[in-house]
């Protein structure tokens, strides 16, 4: 799996916001999150031009924590931070997922953010009690495992209903019984089993199955042996014959 990389774009107001900057570093680096900083990319003589624009090239997410002396410098297009602002906004984000940059922030009672990241929803780090929620929210974010995830779509509640296995068995019984009615009608006191067989419309498995439960249902009753059957008519049998409208009453 892959590592996925963040480079942190940041304005170095006081020494207290950059040990902020390097600590939220460090701890990306041990959820498995490859963070870019310049406080141990760079050393004296590096070129940060260079610096900067190699690494919002190559990061998956470009994290821009927001102060007040960030905004107005990336608004102003001042120092470092204007310079990373003319990149981000530049042809070089035209080939990037928008998704790639993540404001970040800090200030405390406002959420301004730079212009060009208006747009964008952020992540809010500055409430010191919230840090915790802010700083999963953001690991979240980066190896894309959002906390909930969207649930398939399930059947419409207005969909006509399906029948089911139980009233084609019962559509089935339906069918043996018209068979032996016109039996019992013709004069027959029984139907010898090898005489329905293929006229209920069924293998001779599922007519097995059938006489069973016509008969556990007490609708009729079996005498003599397996395939030998002669099946005779009792009088609950002959109750459904006239409740589903097999004869007349």
């Amino acid at each position: 799996m892959a590592i996925p990389k963040v480079f942190i774009s940041y304005s170095h107001d006081d020494q207290d916001h950059k040990k902020w900057v390097l600590d939220l570093a460090s701890r990306l680096r041990n959820t498995g999150i490859d963070a870019a900083i310049d406080q141990w990319d760079l050393r004296p003589g590096d070129d940060l031009p260079h610096f900067m624009e190699t690494n919002l090239a190559s990061a998956d997410y470009v994290l821009m924590v927001c102060t007040d002396n960030y905004v107005e410098k990336a608004n102003s297009g001042v120092g470092g931070v204007g310079y990373e602002k003319m990149i981000v906004t530049s042809d070089l984000m035209r080939g990037i997922d928008s998704n790639k940059v993540i404001p970040i922030i800090r200030q405390h009672g406002t959420s301004s953010v730079p212009t060009f990241l208006k747009t964008k929803l952020y992540i809010d780090f500055s409430r010191s009690d919230e840090f915790e929620f802010a700083f999963d929210e953001l690991v979240r974010a980066v190896h894309n495992a959002p906390l909930y995830k969207k649930p398939e779509i399930g059947n419409s509640p207005f969909e006509p209903v399906r029948e089911s296995k139980q009233e084609k068995t019962n559509d089935a019984i339906l069918e043996l019984m018209k068979v032996l009615i016109q039996d019992f009608e013709g004069g027959e006191n029984f139907t010898y089993y090898p005489d329905i067989i293929g006229r209920v419309g069924a293998s001779r498995v599922m007519l097995d199955l059938l006489l069973n439960q016509a008969s556990e249902k007490g609708y009729i009753r079996l005498a003599g042996n397996s395939g030998e059957y002669l099946i005779y008519l009792n009088d609950k049998g002959k109750f459904y014959a006239i409740e589903h409208g097999l004869v007349r009453a």
